[in-house]
């Protein structure tokens, strides 16, 4: 919908074109998306439960672990649930302030992410390669502290970002090429100069993506180097077994936001930047707890005695 305001219209919603416009397509990726988004609510809240239940799991790589299974829940529902519903909408519209709003909510939590996700690498370090210390290291007050450092960063970069977005005049065409309100697509439907966004925000994904990235392999070559320095064979499959869960979530998150956000325009597919936006706001918050669960002995035994509890209840 658009308003006149004097000579000038002002877009007051935006359609989100989303993946397909053939309707039984539709209703086959609105399943698809539908038990992405049940196995992502369940399998995080299952990872949460379980730590929060088991006194086995009150460790610090735990008390990360269920914050980064919260973050996955609150990032999954900013952006599926809408998409659901224009699965199923003749119009698939979204308000400006609802735009907005989601565009808000997945810079907070996709920077808080990523910052968590350093947080249990240097969880990991501490743990493997000065353990004598690890107790005060990862002191409770140093984990809270971490944890809201990194919701902290996430709710500056949100901000900035938002607040640079709001500035800017939309008055038509107002159809996304997406199937969510993401700042790279939106910034193409500006009726003004969008050259201080795109600078802010590539600014912005290089240093905070950078500083995590390099604080996270720093962690890692520390860690590999002291694994390869163990002389049991059992104790480097352990050490490389507890880490391997975290080298690949972290690794499946960082190509696919590096890649959408960094990539020149001369390489710009509608089809390839809604894959790769798939796989990293909504398909690795279902991979986080079944990653974590298979990799980790501790989780999995942890998980079978809290059922074996709701068995005997029944």
């Amino acid at each position: 919908m658009e308003t006149s305001m004097g000579n000038r219209t002002k877009v007051t919603e935006f359609i989100l074109l989303g993946l397909s416009r053939d309707p039984q397509m539709q209703i086959f990726l609105f399943l698809v998306f539908l038990f992405v988004y049940l196995i992502t609510l369940l399998g995080n809240m299952v990872i949460m439960l379980v730590i929060r239940a088991d006194s086995h799991l009150h460790t610090p790589m735990y008390f990360f672990l269920s914050h980064l299974s919260f973050v996955d829940i609150c990032y999954s529902s900013a952006v599926v649930p809408k998409m659901l519903v224009n699965f199923l909408a003749e119009h698939k519209t979204i308000s400006v302030n609802g735009c907005f709003a989601q565009m808000f909510f997945f810079f907070l939590l996709a920077v808080t992410e990523i910052f968590i996700l350093s947080a249990m690498a240097y969880d990991r370090y501490a743990a493997i390669c000065d353990p004598l210390h690890y107790m005060k290291t990862m002191s409770r007050g140093i984990c809270v502290l971490l944890v809201s450092g990194a919701w902290a960063i996430g709710f500056i970069d949100a901000v900035l970002n938002t607040v640079l977005a709001l500035r800017l005049h939309f008055c038509g065409p107002n159809q996304i090429s997406h199937f969510s309100c993401e700042l790279p697509p939106l910034l193409h439907l500006s009726c003004t100069e969008t050259l201080t966004n795109q600078v802010v925000l590539f600014t912005s994904v290089v240093i905070i993506g950078s500083s995590s990235f390099l604080f996270t392999l720093g962690s890692y070559i520390h860690i590999i180097s002291t694994i390869l320095r163990i002389r049991s064979a059992e104790g480097r499959r352990k050490a490389f077994s507890t880490c391997s869960s975290h080298l690949i979530v972290v690794g499946l998150m960082y190509l696919a936001a590096f890649f959408q956000y960094t990539k020149p325009s001369s390489v710009s597919s509608v089809a390839l930047e809604e894959m790769v936006s798939i796989q990293y706001s909504i398909l690795t918050p279902m991979l986080n707890p079944i990653i974590y669960s298979l990799k980790n002995k501790e989780v999995k035994t942890a998980v079978g005695k809290t059922l074996g509890k709701f068995k005997f209840l029944k």
